[in-house]
């Protein structure tokens, strides 16, 4: 997509020409609004991110997420349709704000998609990456047995069980506590099988304490009251004086009359 493919002094052959060309043929233009911090999305990433799709001759977008409270989470090569904005989003870094051009075939192709889209339109992209996480690694790593798991180094493990907490911290925040559960769970499987040395066991009951005290949390939120003090109690093994702890199975007490 050249300039002259937009007929002249239009809004989008102005902006296209101080866009960088992330495709090669300038199929999709990028131009940044405000700059990320941290790691480029990575390719199998799941993120989280606010979007506007615009026409050129529309104020309003034709297509926005920017309404809900909570954006869902979406999957590279599996939730995004748009080649060009998997393209834009592997360019992007958290907190990061840009504007795209996406040709039609990096977009609606040729028939576009009646009646929103005309055919063989560019579309223009308003993107803010929010947050992503990476669950190949740690989906690759899970399915391994614990034998193949103790090969890797104890660092390799504790990453794999925070990603499996930051999915479960996150569907918890879209309240859907089952699938939370399961996330926490999965990652407190893998803490439990490693055996560390002495030195190290300190990485190994911290990242723990973190998961139980959710699991706890999350229990209670499903009207579980029995698991929620079991996972409190064993996050008191670990920290008799954690306050959170404390907190939650004071929290069954004072509930579980209620639910029973």
């Amino acid at each position: 997509m050249s300039a002259s493919t937009f007929p002249l002094n239009s809004r989008y052959q102005r902006l296209s020409q101080r866009m960088l060309d992330l495709s090669g043929d300038r199929g999709v233009l990028k131009d940044v609004i405000r700059e990320g911090s941290g790691e480029l999305v990575t390719p199998d990433a799941s993120v989280l991110v606010k979007y506007s799709g615009y026409l050129e001759h529309m104020d309003k977008p034709f297509d926005s997420n920017c309404f809900r409270k909570t954006p869902r989470l979406m999957k590279l090569g599996e939730d995004i349709t748009l080649w060009g904005m998997e393209l834009g989003l592997l360019s992007m870094r958290r907190g990061e704000v840009a504007r795209f051009l996406f040709k039609p075939t990096y977009a609606y192709g040729m028939l576009g998609c009646p009646p929103l889209i005309p055919p063989n339109t560019t579309v223009l992209f308003e993107i803010e990456l929010l947050d992503f996480l990476d669950s190949a690694e740690s989906d690759k790593f899970c399915v391994l047995s614990a034998e193949q798991q103790d090969q890797f180094p104890l660092q390799k493990v504790l990453k794999v069980a925070a990603t499996e907490r930051e999915f479960g911290n996150y569907l918890f925040r879209q309240n859907r506590f089952y699938d939370a559960k399961v996330r926490y769970k999965r990652a407190l499987l893998l803490l439990h099988r490693r055996s560390a040395p002495a030195e190290e066991q300190l990485l190994v009951e911290t990242a723990k304490l973190l998961v139980l005290l959710n699991l706890s949390f999350t229990y209670l939120k499903l009207e579980r009251p029995t698991m929620a003090l079991r996972y409190g109690e064993q996050a008191l093994v670990i920290d008799q004086k954690n306050t959170k702890a404390l907190f939650r199975c004071g929290q069954v007490s004072w509930r579980a009359g209620t639910w029973e």
